[in-house]
């Protein structure tokens, strides 16, 4: 049975334990991301996390790996916006031996200069395959127009620029500020005896500040706006979208039946217009994201230049058959089962429990069981899905992306045109 515990030491546990299998995730979240950085070292907690596996005082960046290695797991990390994970999957009987390494990491990194050079360099480089993706460049930049002006806008990666002023100093400032013991949640699912993992975890993290530095946050309103980049590929990679609410929001179950409805599967009205029937694009979904106060909703195409116009229509053709007809009882049933599906078969993961569990916890402050989940989703009506259609259908709202060729794309025309 699922359980939090709120320790001595003020670290948050999270609990999931699955009797039927034999393997064990661990992940030590960390309440910071892109979000919580100033513009000038825009990239640090991504840095910071790149960093962690480079070295503690006493082990050496070999010894992570090879010590994971002994043990038969598998050792990550990732950063987000709101949140930075460390995580470990091994056979229930090495927890603790993992559990040791990661908690070495979070709590004594050193942050080797040299290290650092190097590691920088990798993230440029990283930056580079971004710039190199054309899709990925066109959700990045969609996703800085629709927060622009909002903490949410920060690139997690960073730029060249930003992580040239990241100096060690910098950095060790910034983890004694953010990596607190209230800051940190413990998410662990699989196989484990719950009182062993209590009484380990409330004799970790010492030598971490106990509270966090107080944080405001300026946001503006929200203004579309349109950008095309040219770069020399065939493809044009279109990114659409809007601001919606965050993962706290009533709304925010319906808001992901009507994403599927439009744009989330392969039998969905976007998918089967404009590909299967009128063959303008080789790719086109829509797809929702929530964080703690706001989220977004985006439409991605990726097709021919000279196809762009007909699919813009197409997509405002279908948004507008939505807004005057509304949604059919079964496209209801269907998407929430589909969402219901998707969400129970990610559960049989212990690494995706984890990964559920933790997220909740740092964008929430609880955790919903899978019965929760799946309730709301049975409970979605069709009127609360129609009620949010008006949010999408209004398309002098949308900021667009296009990534594309040196041909000169007017954009800006194509998306108010009728």
């Amino acid at each position: 049975m699922l359980e939090i515990k709120n320790l001595s030491n003020g670290i948050r546990l999270i609990m999931d334990p699955v009797k039927e299998v034999e393997s064990v995730t661990l992940g030590i979240w960390i309440k910071t991301g892109s979000l919580y950085e100033e513009k000038k070292y825009a990239g640090v907690s991504h840095f910071v996390e790149h960093m962690m596996f480079k070295g503690t005082e006493k082990r050496t960046y070999s010894d992570i790996s090879r010590e994971i290695d002994r043990i038969g797991g598998s050792i990550n990390a990732f950063t987000g916006k709101e949140a930075t994970c460390y995580h470990v999957k091994l056979v229930s009987s090495k927890l603790f031996e993992g559990a040791d390494v990661l908690v070495d990491m979070v709590e004594n990194s050193i942050f080797p200069k040299e290290e650092m050079n190097k590691e920088r360099y990798v993230i440029e480089e990283e930056i580079k395959m971004t710039l190199d993706s054309p899709e990925d460049l066109a959700h990045d930049l969609s996703t800085e127009l629709i927060f622009k002006g909002n903490p949410l806008g920060n690139s997690i990666i960073g730029t060249p620029t930003s992580l040239k002023r990241i100096t060690q100093n910098v950095m060790r400032d910034y983890v004694k500020k953010r990596y607190t013991k209230d800051n940190i949640i413990v998410s662990i699912a699989g196989k484990f005896n719950e009182d062993e993992v209590i009484s380990y975890f409330e004799n970790q993290f010492e030598k971490l500040d106990p509270v966090a530095d107080e944080i405001s946050f300026v946001e503006s309103e929200y203004r579309p706006n349109i950008k095309v980049v040219q770069k020399d590929i065939e493809q044009c990679n279109l990114c659409m979208g809007l601001p919606t609410f965050g993962i706290e929001d009533s709304r925010y179950y319906p808001m992901q039946v009507l994403n599927n409805i439009l744009g989330g599967t392969m039998s969905s009205r976007l998918f089967r217009n404009i590909r299967e029937e009128q063959g303008l694009a080789y790719s086109i979904f829509s797809m929702v994201a929530s964080y703690k106060d706001l989220g977004y909703f985006k439409i991605y195409a990726g097709l021919n230049r000279s196809k762009v116009a007909d699919a813009i229509r197409g997509i405002k053709h279908e948004i507008s058959l939505l807004a005057d007809k509304g949604i059919e009882d079964d496209e209801l049933e269907a998407s929430k089962e589909q969402l219901k599906a998707g969400f129970v078969f990610s559960q049989e993961s212990t690494a995706s429990r984890m990964l559920t569990n933790g997220r909740m916890a740092i964008l929430l402050d609880r955790v919903m069981p899978i019965e929760e989940i799946v309730n709301a989703y049975d409970s979605i009506t069709k009127s609360e899905v129609e009620d949010l259609i008006s949010i999408i259908s209004d398309f002098t709202k949308y900021s667009a992306v296009a990534v594309t060729g040196r041909e000169r794309l007017d954009l800006r025309k194509m998306m108010v045109s009728k």
